[in-house]
Order: structure tokens, then sequence, then C-alpha cells
């Protein structure tokens, strides 16, 4: 297939409010189907850095530890009420309809969305009453959005909570962990509230056919003896998403990074997918071994959910592997700050490194007014039509 560059035109949106269940993405064995029986192997993208802020994206390892403190720095910077208008901005501007459309025409039929739980929910400790649960609608206005812009390009969006409430694991930067604060696993009510969160949303999408599935908790990575918590947990969201949704398929990732299955065998629903993750290491089909036995043991499908950060050798060749065994995957990720290593690179803007080096101490501090042009010349360089399309990247993982 040739790549080329190709938005597709603005389609009206009708969708059924009633589909059929067959209507539906499952797993069948060791397949993925259609509501037609038909196999589906998906091939995605995620959408990383739009919830959720790692800071290598932003060229901020070193800086920033995890997306609050970037939030910190920000508003420090240039005032709350400007670093509002900024994130709003690029909310706004990171992933859009174009986006989305072009991902189609490059031949993409999914993409996983990496949420951040505070943009549907507050935290724990900022609820009004302690044990109860209120509700942002900012998050799901975004994810609706991009359900519709999905749906008109017939395209699965499958949800990934990127960053659980408390943070899932030790590696900071992924889930947004703020170390002063309970952990997921040191929590009840952080436990509660990611089961709360997955039933809101199961119930809210439970019949929409282009929603691929719910991804629970991604790259949990903490010393979970024999994994029982872990296990533990994703038994009670999926009972509390069976409660309201029987339509979707629930994808389990392991511990250690979507890599360690122990004490998650047997599945324990009939509509379930393991996925795991595959990061600089061969792309041999002995390195993926211990996943297959998973699929063959217990009849379920695979689904490799995140892989990236490497170059197009690397690209093509996992992506042989993974389909050579009827795998879908899902690539990491759309859009970085001037990198050939992702679907498309963001222009850093003129200013940026000045601020870079603000935050680093080896800098002046930039005026207010121009770290703010900065920063808002930066959400204007994530739409589309001002990234550069590394082409390279989408014919290594799509073919020529």
């Amino acid at each position: 297939m040739k790549i080329i560059v190709l938005f597709l035109a603005v389609a009206a949106l009708g969708v059924s409010c009633e589909p059929a269940p067959s209507a539906f993405l499952k797993a069948e064995g060791r397949h993925i189907v259609n509501g037609k029986g038909e196999y589906v192997i998906l091939r995605g993208l995620g959408l990383g850095g739009w919830m959720l802020q790692e800071p290598y994206m932003l060229n901020l390892s070193g800086v920033a530890p995890a997306q609050y403190d970037i939030k910190k720095k920000i508003g420090a910077l240039i005032g709350e009420e400007k670093s509002v208008e900024f994130y709003n901005a690029w909310l706004s501007n990171m992933v859009t309809r174009r986006d989305i459309d072009s991902l189609k025409a490059w031949g993409f039929n999914s993409v996983r969305l990496a949420m951040h739980y505070n943009l549907f929910t507050p935290p724990v400790e900022d609820e009004p009453v302690e044990g109860e649960f209120t509700w942002h609608e900012k998050g799901f206005i975004m994810t609706d959005s991009l359900l519709a812009w999905c749906t008109a390009s017939e395209i699965y969006l499958i949800l990934d909570l990127h960053a659980a409430p408390g943070g899932q694991g030790h590696d900071i930067p992924i889930a947004d962990v703020d170390t002063t604060k309970p952990k997921l696993w040191e929590n009840e009510l952080n436990r509660q509230k990611t089961v709360a969160l997955w039933q809101k949303l199961a119930e809210r999408y439970h019949d929409e056919p282009w929603i691929g599935g719910y991804d629970l908790i991604n790259e949990t990575n903490y010393p979970l003896e024999g994994n029982q918590a872990l296990r533990e947990l994703l038994t009670e969201i999926t009972t509390a998403i069976r409660q309201v949704d029987t339509n979707h398929i629930i994808f389990i990732e392991g511990n250690h990074f979507a890599t360690d299955f122990e004490g998650l065998t047997p599945p324990w629903d009939n509509n379930m997918v393991y996925s795991f993750h595959k990061y600089w290491n061969p792309t041999t089909r002995e390195t993926i071994r211990k996943y297959l036995d998973i699929r063959d043991r217990n009849n379920v499908p695979l689904w490799m959910g995140e892989a990236g950060e490497n170059n197009n050798e690397w690209y093509r060749s996992a992506v042989q592997l993974f389909e050579a065994d009827s795998i879908g995957w899902s690539w990491w990720t759309l859009k970085k700050l001037d990198s050939e290593s992702g679907i498309m690179s963001v222009t850093i803007p003129d200013g940026y490194r000045e601020i870079v080096d603000y935050w680093k101490g080896e800098g002046p501090s930039p005026a207010q007014d121009e770290a703010f042009r900065t920063l808002m010349q930066l959400t204007v360089n994530l739409l589309i039509d001002n990234c550069k399309v590394n082409y390279g990247v989408l014919e290594a993982l799509l073919g020529e």
C-alpha cells in the first residue's frame, strides 16, 4: 500500500441507538472477530500525550517527573489563569477529527486512548465527601467527540486507563504518580474509584459498536506477590462493567509493564483478550513465546497493546512477527516534539528551549507574556497541518 496524505471529507454521522450485539468486536477462540464473524487484525495507534503528558514527549525528561509537576511549573511561569488557557488549547489541538480521518486514510483501523482519570473524576483526597465519587464532564465530552470521529471513519476506539487513581506503579511519568500521595495499591478508595470509573464509562458506551473494548489498567509496575491484588482488582472491574455492559471486550494487561501474567490466567470472562507490550528487545518468536503459550493454553486472543520508540527496521519486523500469528497491535504514539520515531513530529517553537533551560536552572526566567506566547504557539504546532508526518514510520507499519 502506498502511503499518501489524504484527509477524508467530514461526513454526516448516523448511528443506530440500539445496535445488535453481533455488531461488536468479540473474542472467539484465539481470534478477535467482527459482527460478521470475520477475523479482525487491529492495526492501531496510541493517542499518548493528549489526556496525559509524559515529560519525555515534551523534551522534559529530568526536568519534571510527571504531568502534575509540568502543570505546577507552567502555572508558576505564566500564572494559573493563562495555564488553564494553555491546557484547554492543548486538549483541543492535540487530537482532532483531521487526525482520525488521516489515520483511517493511511490504513489504521483502531486507536487506543490513553486516559488520565483526573479528566473524569477528582483525586480521592479532593472529594467533597470521603468515600463518595463525583465526576468531571471534561473527560467524557472529549471521549464522546473522539468516538464520534472514530464512528464516522469506522475506526475502533479502545479505552485505556493509562493513569489510574493514585497511579498503578513506580514508573512515575507513565501514570502521573505523585509520590506524596497513596498509590492505587496502597489505598482502598483509589481502588474503589477505579472500579466506579470503569462502570461509569461502560454504562455510557455499552451500546457503541465502534468502541473496540476496555483496556482496564495500563502497565502496572508494582511488586504484587503472585499478582493476586492485580487479579482481584481486574476481576472486580470486570464484574462492575458486566453489570451494565455485556457487549465489549475486556483487555487485560500483566504486571511489570504488561509482560508478567502470573496469576492472571485462566480468563474469568468469556469476552477477554490478553494484552502484552513489547519494547527494546528482539523481534523473534521466542520473545513472545510466553504470550503465545497463554493464548494456546486458554484458547483466548492476544493483542500487542503498545510498542514503539525504536527504528523503522524494528517496526517492520515487529509488525510482521505479530501478524504472522494473527496478533493485532497498537503503536506508540501519535505525536511527539521533534521526533522521528512516532507518526508525527511537532515543531518546537522559538523560546521553548529557553523555558526548559530555566526549569533546569541553566538560564534566566523568560518574561511571562513571552513564555505564554511560546506555549500557545506550541499548541498551534500540535495541529496536524503544522506537524511533520514521518512517512517512513507509516510505511514500516503498514507496508508500501
